[in-house]
């Protein structure tokens, strides 16, 4: 399994990630939509079930830490069953207002799952590298749950 970040250094407005996994689009799709292994790879989620609908509201919540009272505020945008996942990412409190969309592709072993954020601001170089540095870890964690997954 590797991890491919696709972002380029003149990119400013959004982060791409690449994941080459092992395994199927639908245990993937699992990690990417169950709060439960979502808090175990991303973020804890408030809701204990989390509504696939377009325009679905749910919340990640953690620890607070200066500048981020540790809360995102999220909205389904498109949801395609094991294929494409997209919600609004919001983080008031840092004026982020962004978009995650995870896009499942079958390989020939197992899935190609592209992960992009976009619509950081100019102004927001700091958030985007906070990003960037969060993807990469939280990508790796990604990666190690799948592998522990039955």
């Amino acid at each position: 399994m590797t991890l491919t970040e696709k972002t380029t250094q003149a990119q400013t407005e959004s982060l791409s990630f690449e994941f080459d996994l092992r395994h199927s689009p639908q245990k993937v799709w699992r990690a990417l939509t169950d709060p439960t292994l979502l808090a175990e790879w991303l973020l804890p989620v408030v809701e204990q079930k989390i509504e696939l609908a377009s325009g679905a509201a749910f919340k990640f919540k953690t620890e607070p830490y200066p500048g981020w009272d540790g809360t995102v505020n999220c909205r389904f945008i498109e949801i395609e069953a094991q294929r494409k996942l997209s919600y609004a990412w919001v983080v008031g409190d840092m004026e982020i207002d962004t978009v995650v969309t995870f896009t499942l592709t079958p390989t020939a072993s197992g899935t190609r799952l592209s992960l992009v954020q976009s619509g950081f601001k100019p102004s927001q170089k700091q958030a985007f590298g906070g990003a960037r540095y969060g993807w990469k870890m939280m990508g790796g964690k990604l990666v190690d749950l799948l592998a522990r997954m039955p």
